[in-house]
């Protein structure tokens, strides 16, 4: 049994804690804001997540996904909204497979809920890292509500402290690669009310995307009928938040590429000058650990964008292959385990990062282009016909335990094969014909 400090209560910090805990380490978790549980520390800045195959995974294996399930709505599909109001469903798969959309605040509640049953793992709000003796393993913290410093001393230290985090920072006195890209858009919460009657205002199966090619917005469900709505868009230029300065440039704009949204946020304005403005970064780093001391996990190691709804199902991912990699090494030899867990991960922190961005473009430009719909079709026909020989990427990266890395690699692959095949002559005649499909699987076999 080791004394086990875990930096960052949240969404990873705290399922982290519930599988150490199971294994019968003492876990402190320390985070630096308050309960989640008794304020709303979230307020006006969270965008809705969605669990995926590889959350699910780690949930089960960590035994919380029940009291999970009951706070997620499915979802089946994209619903694109044109600027004319025209609305197209894009299914996720061929056999209508779900991810599951799920608010920050209410997920982080039940988790920390369920670390708490638990008699090892000792919860501390308002503990603000303030350093960590890499080689000890102490963490020194400050008390935000008393003023009190205070040491406490650790066999293994996780910064599951998020993008800021305050482990990394002192990771960064050693050799250590760090790169921090911001991308040129920020994003703004805008939320659906439900109707009056607690009716949802749009189908609550479907990730509602509004792509505009420079900007969109999206909206995922609640379990109140509402939608956590999110507007992204560039910091500074043309299509900007720099642009919109009062109420009277706010409706302009949601008038010329959003009125289908309007009548559905009664207060949208009192919203959008409320809610803060924040910004999207990528991070990377290296090494993730530090002896058989310290690790990075998660957003501490590896912050994405959010547009493939992946970063909170790979700092799952990274816990589970944690607890396995303890199963084939013993919880005595941190040193191996911690080694063979940033050797396997890092490479898929860094794909799961460009994936994202990747996804980013899809929702932004693609969704609405009429030969990415057509490529979505082709590739739904040939899951369907060779399931064995086509999984399209989205099915790799929700729906399967495939590496991030790997899904990568297979992604850019079928890039290369789908180009031909829509460089077919009267290829929108005859997407569904045999020529079609014997050119691909010929195409597969180089």
């Amino acid at each position: 049994m080791k004394n086990i400090t875990i930096i960052g209560g949240g969404l990873v910090g705290s399922l982290l804690a519930i599988f150490l805990a199971k294994r019968g380490h003492r876990v402190n978790v320390f985070e630096r804001r308050p309960d989640p549980r008794r304020t709303n520390v979230y307020a006006g800045r969270s965008i809705n997540l969605v669990v995926s195959h590889r959350g699910w995974t780690a949930l089960k294996a960590a035994g919380v996904n029940e009291a999970v399930e009951r706070i997620v709505v499915p979802v089946y599909a994209r619903m694109t909204h044109a600027p004319d109001g025209t609305l197209t469903r894009l299914p996720y798969s061929i056999d209508e497979r779900a991810i599951h959309s799920v608010s920050r605040a209410e997920l982080n509640k039940v988790l920390l809920t369920e670390a708490e049953k638990l008699p090892n793992v000792k919860l501390h709000f308002e503990h603000r890292c303030t350093g960590v003796h890499l080689d000890t393993g102490t963490c020194m913290f400050h008390n935000e509500a008393t003023g009190e410093a205070s040491a406490t001393p650790a066999d293994v230290v996780f910064g599951s402290d998020g993008a800021g985090s305050a482990v990394r920072q002192e990771l960064m006195r050693t050799r250590f690669t760090f790169s921090q890209t911001y991308i040129e858009h920020d994003y703004k919460e805008i939320a659906f009310p439900p109707n009056a009657d607690g009716t949802p205002r749009m189908d609550p199966h479907c990730l509602h995307i509004w792509p505009r090619r420079w900007f969109m917005m999206m909206g995922l469900a609640n379990q109140d009928g509402g939608f956590t709505g999110t507007l992204f868009m560039p910091h500074e230029g043309e299509f900007s938040f720099d642009r919109i300065t009062d109420e009277k440039d706010l409706m302009r704009f949601f008038e010329e590429h959003f009125r289908d949204a309007i009548p559905m946020l009664p207060d949208l304005a009192e919203q959008y000058f409320r809610n803060p403005q924040s910004n999207l970064a990528i991070i990377r780093c290296a090494p993730w650990t530090y002896g058989g001391k310290v690790a990075l996990i998660g957003d501490a190691a590896h912050a994405i964008v959010p547009f493939y709804g992946e970063g909170m199902n790979a700092g799952y991912e990274d816990c589970k292959v944690l607890n396995d990699l303890l199963n084939v090494h013993g919880d005595d030899n941190w040193s191996a385990v911690l080694d063979a867990y940033g050797k396997a991960r890092k490479p898929n922190g860094d794909a799961i990062a460009d994936l994202s961005m990747r996804n980013f473009v899809e929702m932004r430009d693609l969704v609405a282009d009429p030969r990415f719909i057509l490529r979505k079709k082709i590739e739904g026909r040939l899951q369907q016909r060779h399931p064995d020989k086509w999984l399209p990427l989205y099915s790799q990266v929700k729906f399967s335990d495939i590496g991030y890395l790997d899904a990568w690699n297979e992604g850019l692959r079928h890039d290369r094969i789908m180009e031909e095949v829509l460089a077919m002559p009267g290829i929108e005649e005859k997407w569904e014909s045999e020529e079609v499909e014997r050119k691909v699987l010929g195409l597969l076999e180089h």
